[in-house]
């Protein structure tokens, strides 16, 4: 299968997609509102167009990828580009949002899937619920949701963090977070674009929720480097970004993308995505 495939916002994990679609024979268009991106654009397999600022144009595209990050006003794409998205709705094969698992909020540990309702806490986690159901509320749209726990993968994860010095290990008693490596994201959606079943919502995340110090403690282990001082949260002084994060605590179930997607994930826990990187360099 390929296809042409517009992706607004094409950044970390749209660009592992595209490294994975392009030498399949697919043409890919990625949108980046920085001129400074447009090499990296470029060098992932897609054709960059500069955009807020530039025209984009739908004609000949199959398959819509949205990575764009909403703010209180809701979906940016929708709100320059919605009418024309909604006259070519029957044109598009597949469109896949990228949202997160903040959207389900806080629940002090437990395992969280597709079906829990939506609680967010945090605003990203509110303006995400909010650019879902306007995505959804597309009539004739295919639309699938991606909801996407915290990424990592090369150059983006705690050995670039531990390379700078600083780095501190955040203790909070019973905190965890699910986590996916930017390849896996990739798999989910091809496999995905390879089976639509258009209203889906995805999480996508690995098999191993864990505390957080876990993973910094094995990176510095596998780097050879002393272990980062432990910061009790309380004491910690965070940014207020960083700390709504730790006002989350789920453990997010991934079998749907298993059983629906067909998927096997490369990288099913951190352990063994964190060797990866570093047998990569």
């Amino acid at each position: 299968m390929t296809g042409t495939l517009l992706s607004f916002g094409h950044g970390y994990s749209a660009r592992a997609l595209s490294r994975r679609l392009a030498p399949r024979g697919w043409r890919i268009i990625g949108t980046s509102r920085n001129p400074e991106q447009m090499e990296a654009i470029r060098q992932s397999g897609a054709e960059p167009v500069l955009w807020p600022g530039g025209d984009v144009s739908f004609d000949g595209v199959t398959h819509l990828l949205v990575s764009t990050a909403p703010d209180a006003a809701g979906d940016p794409v929708l709100a320059a580009l919605g009418e024309e998205i909604s006259k070519r709705a029957k044109q598009f094969q597949w469109v896949g949002y990228l949202s997160t698992t903040a959207v389900y909020g806080d629940h002090d540990g437990a395992w969280v899937d597709e079906s829990t309702p939506v609680a967010p806490t945090a605003a990203r986690g509110r303006w995400r619920v909010m650019a879902e159901e306007q995505w959804q509320a597309v009539p004739d749209l295919p639309v699938h949701i991606f909801r996407l726990a915290g990424i990592y993968g090369p150059g983006r994860g705690p050995f670039s963090k531990l390379g700078k010095g600083g780095l501190r290990r955040i203790i909070k008693p019973g905190q965890v977070f699910s986590r996916i490596h930017v390849i896996d994201i990739a798999q989910v959606l091809s496999a995905s674009m390879a089976r639509p079943n258009p209203g889906a919502i995805y999480n996508v995340c690995d098999d191993e929720p864990v505390p957080p110090q876990d993973v910094i403690a094995y990176a510095a282990e596998l780097q050879g480097l002393p272990l980062p001082p432990a910061v009790n949260f309380d004491e910690a002084d965070l940014t207020p970004m960083a700390r709504s994060f730790y006002s989350e605590n789920k453990r997010v179930r991934n079998d749907k993308i298993k059983q629906e997607l067909g998927v096997e994930l490369k990288y099913p826990n951190y352990k063994v995505g964190l060797e990866a990187l570093a047998d990569e360099g």
